[in-house]
């Protein structure tokens, strides 16, 4: 008979934990306590779980998380350590990613996952940079203003816009035109060409 290099619990397999270093204690206390709580752990891994592929991998990676602790100490209570464990195995993967795509921060937030605030230093440079555009857009002549507001920032289309204003779509074009050309003038100390609008 082959010597096993894990040991099985059913289907599962704890890998790199031959049976000389299990404790009888520590194995009867995780089927007791810690594998009838497969479906509460899978209902959490599946709602926190982008890929939905990994997670029977995850769930695996938690049990033995949690049994290698075990090993060491017996948890009190088997369910929030093993949702703790699982929770924590989620943050670590998404910390290890490069790249974390805006729906994985959303689900991080709902995990209550301290995210990076930035620093009193980028703040103050934050505001400095939209009371510049405040000062900038205030420079600009009132229609042209309004239609950049409109567009830039309201996200209107240029059609709506001149519906609006009750002006060409022509007219709404320029405006943007020499608004955005003000603008960057103002903000980046590039000369505008063109007058202050029809």
């Amino acid at each position: 008979m082959a010597e096993t290099t894990g040991i099985e619990f059913g289907e599962m397999v704890l890998p790199g934990m031959g049976k000389a270093l299990i404790a009888p204690e520590v194995e009867t206390w995780f089927v007791r306590e810690v594998l009838p709580l497969e479906a509460i752990l899978m209902q959490f891994l599946r709602r926190h779980c982008r890929n939905r592929n990994d997670v029977a991998d995850l769930c695996q990676d938690v049990y033995v998380r949690v049994y290698e602790k075990a090993r060491e100490q017996i948890p009190e209570r088997p369910k929030s350590f093993v949702l703790t464990t699982a929770r924590n195995l989620l943050i670590d993967r998404v910390r290890k990613n490069q790249v974390i795509s805006i729906q994985t921060v959303a689900d991080l937030e709902a995990l209550h996952v301290a995210i990076d605030e930035p620093g009193p230093d980028r703040v103050v440079m934050a505001r400095d940079a939209l009371r510049r555009l405040q000062l900038a857009l205030d420079r600009l002549p009132e229609r042209c203003r309004e239609a950049v507001v409109l567009k830039k920032i309201e996200g209107v289309s240029a059609h709506d816009i001149a519906t609006r204003m009750g002006i060409s779509e022509n007219t709404v074009n320029y405006h943007l035109t020499y608004g955005m050309l003000a603008l960057a003038d103002s903000l980046y100390g590039e000369p505008v060409d063109g007058g202050g609008g029809p």
